[in-house]
């Protein structure tokens, strides 16, 4: 089932980054699906969270989408090379995010591996937010697009396949690389698995080519 958007509109971005994990991301970017379980995300709690990018209602170019109503992509580029992929959540005007930080590969191996410089993709390589746009074929130009309408109308959209996780399978800790936001760099608001990525994997549905899947 595609996430609609009345999953993206709660107001609380910390209970939608722990839900987003063990959904699937997808994208059909160059005539390939590829999709990959979310892993690891991060809340962003905009603007009175010192780690937002839209803290203290800060509104650019850039930043605006994060204005927009729940359901849509907010991706900006980091060192001139790599998109790194957030859910825009909450009501419009309120800009929440949920940066997706890692993805166990799952489809669309062959188009991954591609993208990779033919290198094999293996189960680690989804890990880190700039890695998993580049599998997915995501870029920072995709920014603002929606992800809530029918799987057959969008280039991302995301899925629930009825994994359930059991609460202790979910970590919660600190955000990485936020050091700048001072006390607010200490809030747990990221959510991470990893003891139970092999209880997981047996429960997803498996993917219509199982052939170009690791499962």
């Amino acid at each position: 089932m595609v996430l609609d958007r009345d999953f993206y509109t709660q107001e609380d971005v910390v209970f939608i980054a722990k839900h987003l994990i063990g959904k699937v991301l997808y994208t059909r970017i160059d005539d390939a699906i590829c999709s990959g379980i979310i892993m690891e995300t991060e809340a962003y709690a905009g603007i009175n969270d010192k780690a937002s990018h839209a803290y203290a209602n800060k509104i650019t170019k850039r930043t605006q989408i994060m204005y927009f109503e729940g359901g849509c992509a907010y991706i900006y580029l980091i060192y001139g090379m790599y998109s790194l992929f957030n859910v825009v959540t909450n009501k419009a005007g309120t800009p929440h995010a949920v940066l997706i930080r890692s993805i166990l590969p799952f489809e669309g191996l062959e188009k991954m591996k591609q993208r990779r410089n033919g290198n094999q993709i293996g189960l680690k390589d989804g890990i880190g937010p700039g890695r998993l746009s580049k599998l997915l074929g995501i870029d920072y130009s995709l920014s603002g697009i929606t992800l809530a309408k029918k799987r057959v109308e969008n280039a991302i959209w995301i899925e629930d396949k009825g994994i359930i996780l059991s609460e202790n399978g979910i970590r919660r800790g600190k955000r990485i690389g936020v050091e700048y936001a001072k006390e607010d760099a200490e809030l747990p608001y990221r959510f991470w698995i990893e003891s139970e990525k092999i209880d997981l994997v047996k429960k997803i549905t498996k993917p219509v080519d199982e052939g170009n899947s690791f499962f």
